[in-house]
């Protein structure tokens, strides 16, 4: 496998690329939506929610997580997620700057 050249590109474009990445499946589209419409962080409710494993659904949160969109606070035995409102308006600032980019055609 070659190498990415991340390095290559402005810490912008890679931002958008670690967003977009982040957000290309709908189960983590559909836990984003999720926690999104909650008042509170969420424990075991997620996976509740999805027609997923346990074990999927932990994939997923830690793609989220990585790409800062969620937080996860450990309380005893769980870990509870909610949005990153930071970084959530970083992603719709960025991403809807690359979006109104004019096409050629």
């Amino acid at each position: 496998m070659g190498l990415s050249k991340k390095e290559e590109f402005s810490i912008k474009h890679n931002r958008v690329a670690d967003i977009a990445k982040a957000l290309a499946h709908p189960a983590r589209i559909a836990i984003l939506e999720f926690l999104a419409s909650q008042n509170s962080c969420m424990c075991g409710d997620i996976v509740e929610e999805l027609p997923l494993s346990q074990s999927t659904v932990s994939q997923h949160l830690r793609e989220l997580k990585n790409a800062g969109l969620i937080k996860g606070d450990i309380e005893g035995a769980k870990v509870c997620y909610c949005i990153n409102e930071k970084a959530f308006a970083e992603a719709k600032e960025l991403l809807g700057k690359f979006l109104s980019v004019k096409s050629c055609c």
